[in-house]
């Protein structure tokens, strides 16, 4: 089943999907999105999902595919200065963890694996990503270009995606 998330807490640790089909909406349980790899998704991103059916409606039990909210376009900032921006498809997927991420300021770091380096990450860039929120010590994978004050991220991805975007 393909839809839209209504929306998403993490602090509840659960949200609701809109098929695009129409009909009830269908839970979707935090424990579910992890095992697709995030702790967040952004409200209004695309989902795909298998659905069951319980005596208390319908429920996601595993997430296939979350592509990010429509309409939502980001220009990696002036950081970049007058370097020219890769397109970020054509940038490797880096393994990271979260360092720290502050919703409220709007940006946080994370280091990818094996070095020490921080790694800027812009909220728009998360919200781009179909990402809601990050949590310390969160595993993902991270699309990184150079910019003028340091390392940043143009994408941000589930920790499995390195493994899927190479599986034919």
């Amino acid at each position: 089943m393909h839809g839209k998330v209504k929306w998403f807490d993490v602090g509840k640790g659960f949200g609701f999907i809109l098929s695009d089909e129409g009909g009830p909406d269908i839970l979707l349980h935090a424990n579910v999105l992890r095992n697709f790899g995030q702790s967040s998704v952004a409200d209004g991103a695309g989902i795909t999902v298998s659905v069951q059916m319980t005596q208390r409606g319908a429920q996601a039990v595993e997430v296939l595919e979350i592509a990010p909210p429509e309409g939502i376009v980001t220009v990696v900032s002036d950081d970049v200065g007058t370097a020219v921006v890769p397109d970020p498809a054509t940038q490797p997927l880096q393994p990271a963890r979260v360092k720290w991420f502050d919703k409220v300021k709007g940006f946080g770091f994370a280091n990818v694996f094996g070095t020490t380096e921080d790694v800027f990450i812009h909220i728009e860039v998360l919200r781009m990503s179909g990402f809601a929120d990050l949590q310390p010590g969160e595993a993902v994978c991270l699309r990184i270009v150079d910019g003028k004050r340091g390392r940043m991220a143009t994408q941000v991805a589930s920790w499995e995606a390195a493994v899927r975007e190479k599986t034919p």
